[in-house]
């Protein structure tokens, strides 16, 4: 298993086999290659069986890459594929169950919906925050309205854990979450819907480099 390190959140990759214009292995692959610093799969749409039947290949290519792989919203599923964690939301398993099934090594990240929610989640049990949408996104439907600086900023003060904003970033953009005080980036269509996966994750990675 991974070790969790604040640093792995700077380039996250939520691959989205819907939208993305490859395979979506190879999709990961060209990533992780180029840049990316941590996986999630999230795919809403697949069956259990073929969500499970993936989780496991990317697993194997996470480790292979040394960076955590991590699961959205199936616990379950994430435990028999080998990953190094889980992303939960505010209508997933709760945060508290979850630790207590997977022990301290095991990673909960977690996306609140309240400012009470971000103040308790260290408590609860998560590793990290996922904090969005930073811009407004297409790649989540149900992702509600752009929070902008400001407001990020202001909820991001709320916890002392690790925070990934996530919502509409791309390469001209990326450095507005970092200078609200996030510790990296998560994005779904920037990498995943790009002509060229490998380029765009590069791009991204030298635009974080040179903003920070």
């Amino acid at each position: 298993m991974i070790a969790f390190r604040p640093g792995v959140l700077r380039l996250y990759l939520v691959l989205d086999p819907d939208l993305a214009r490859g395979e979506p292995e190879a999709v990961a692959a060209e990533a992780l290659d180029a840049g990316v610093t941590c996986l999630q799969l999230r795919w809403k749409s697949a069956s259990d069986r073929d969500v499970h039947s993936l989780a496991c290949r990317l697993a194997k290519l996470a480790q292979t890459h040394q960076i955590p792989f991590l699961l959205n919203d199936r616990l379950d599923i994430a435990l028999a594929a080998g990953a190094d964690g889980v992303h939960l939301g505010v209508d997933d398993l709760p945060l508290e169950d979850a630790r207590r099934v997977t022990g301290p090594e095991f990673i909960l990240g977690f996306s609140p919906d309240s400012d009470d929610e971000v103040r308790q989640a260290a408590a609860r049990g998560a590793t990290y925050l996922g904090i969005g949408p930073f811009f407004e996104t297409g790649s989540k439907a149900d992702a509600g309205a752009a929070m902008g600086s400001g407001e990020f900023s202001r909820r991001r003060r709320l916890s002392n854990l690790p925070v990934v904003a996530i919502g509409g970033i791309n390469t001209g953009n990326a450095h507005s979450p970092m200078r609200a005080g996030a510790n990296g980036v998560a994005v779904v269509s920037a990498i995943v819907g790009a002509p060229d996966v490998a380029r765009a994750t590069r791009e991204l990675d030298r635009a974080l480099n040179r903003e920070f």
